[in-house]
């Protein structure tokens, strides 16, 4: 290929890029725009597991003058993203599909779709599960006297960070699966690896969950028990492959 052709060939892909772009944010905007009107309503579901655990009276606060528009907004535009992301994974794949053989075309979208059910599934669990648990915890551990109130952008930013924490924990047999799929690292190494794991997703635990051993154990317990789930699935695609 002579060096305009390749010029072309480049521009044409920034071109694409570009467009592919606009659509994935044109996509959010649309949902963001469906939902900022209940935004209020979408945080104070954000909030139920914390303000179900308050004492009598408790309540959050804002110590920001424009925290309580900004906050509500920024849970409706992560929560666009989340929902938009479909739209988002079609238009990435759609741009990088064309480069990929065939084989890797035919794994790579059972391993895209389930790395965000997983995904998904692991902000479920923060959720439903880990937040009431850890929220109780804490009450517990609440001096007499002391009100406990937090501020809403601050309880955000906790929250997000679970849910990103407990996303990616729970993406642990996609990456079993692909370790497994190219090659590097075969069911048997990884069973015999597995108490090595368990110590990892502890310390990994210790490290990104609050300190007590409830919320340290409510991750790493589903961590252990996704990298079997990981492995059970890898020696599946062994027999298949051999």
């Amino acid at each position: 290929m002579n060096p305009v052709d390749q010029q072309e060939s480049f521009i044409s892909h920034l071109v694409e890029l570009r467009n592919r772009l606009i659509k994935s944010l044109v996509a959010v905007l649309v949902v963001f725009l469906s939902l900022v009107w209940w935004a209020k309503d979408l945080y104070a579901l954000l909030a139920a597991p914390l303000l179900a655990v308050l004492p009598q009276g408790g309540q959050m606060i804002a110590t920001d003058v424009v925290g309580v528009f900004l906050v509500p907004v920024k849970v409706v535009a992560w929560l666009s993203l989340l929902i938009a992301m479909p739209v988002v994974l079609y238009q990435a794949w759609a741009f990088v599909a064309p480069g990929l053989y065939a084989h890797e075309k035919r794994f790579a979208v059972p391993v895209m779709i389930a790395s965000c059910i997983l995904f998904v599934i692991g902000m479920a669990f923060a959720y439903f599960v880990f937040f009431p648990g850890m929220f109780k915890v804490m009450a517990s551990f609440t001096p007499q006297g002391v009100a406990w109130m937090t501020d809403i952008d601050k309880y955000l930013s906790f929250v997000m960070g679970m849910f990103l924490a407990f996303g990616a924990a729970f993406e642990v047999p996609v990456v079993v699966v692909l370790l497994v799929l190219m090659g590097i690292v075969s069911t048997a190494k990884l069973a015999e690896a597995r108490r090595y794991v368990i110590v990892g997703a502890f310390i990994v635990a210790a490290v990104v969950t609050p300190p007590d051993v409830a919320s340290q154990f409510m991750l790493a317990f589903p961590m252990c028990l996704l990298y079997e789930l990981g492995i059970l699935v890898g020696r599946l695609l062994e027999k298949r492959r051999d």
